[in-house]
């Protein structure tokens, strides 16, 4: 699955990550350019196959970084929707998650989609600061299969 990006594209790349001070290497660029360019909510594993489909290009630990970096100054998101399975997201604005339990892929699903939680009313010991809901079930592909 190769990904192109356009002129306007990269330089609009390359414009977020410097005004976030980081330094633009092509390993962090192809990381962050991949990642904008893909709803599925891949994987180190998953994104290191994509960067080095044509030609190795990048490490693991190289990814890692680089996700490290995008993570720490808002740019990317690690998403848990599975137990031991991290998965990385662009889209850092709030949103909710479908997972299909056939195929296991992922969509975003609009903050707006539910009527907010009042957090409020949780046990005075606890002090809720985020969340999230996660559906499962089958998407669509899955359920014209069967």
């Amino acid at each position: 699955m190769t990904r192109h990006t356009t002129n306007s594209q990269a330089e609009k790349i390359v414009q977020t990550l410097k005004g976030k001070g980081l330094r633009v290497t092509p390993q962090r660029y192809a990381v962050y350019a991949n990642l904008m360019a893909r709803t599925d909510h891949p994987t180190v594993d998953q994104l290191l196959t994509e960067l080095n489909a044509n030609s190795p290009v990048s490490s693991q630990a190289t990814v890692y970084a680089s996700l490290q970096a995008l993570q720490q100054v808002g740019l990317v998101r690690e998403v848990l929707l599975e137990e031991g399975v991290t998965r990385y997201d662009a889209n850092v604005m709030p949103h909710h998650h479908f997972r299909c339990r056939q195929c296991r892929g992922i969509k975003d699903i609009a903050w707006d989609a539910f009527t907010p939680l009042d957090l409020t009313t949780l046990s005075p010991n606890l002090m809720a600061e985020h969340y999230e809901v996660t559906i499962s079930g089958l998407c669509d592909r899955c359920l014209s299969e069967d």
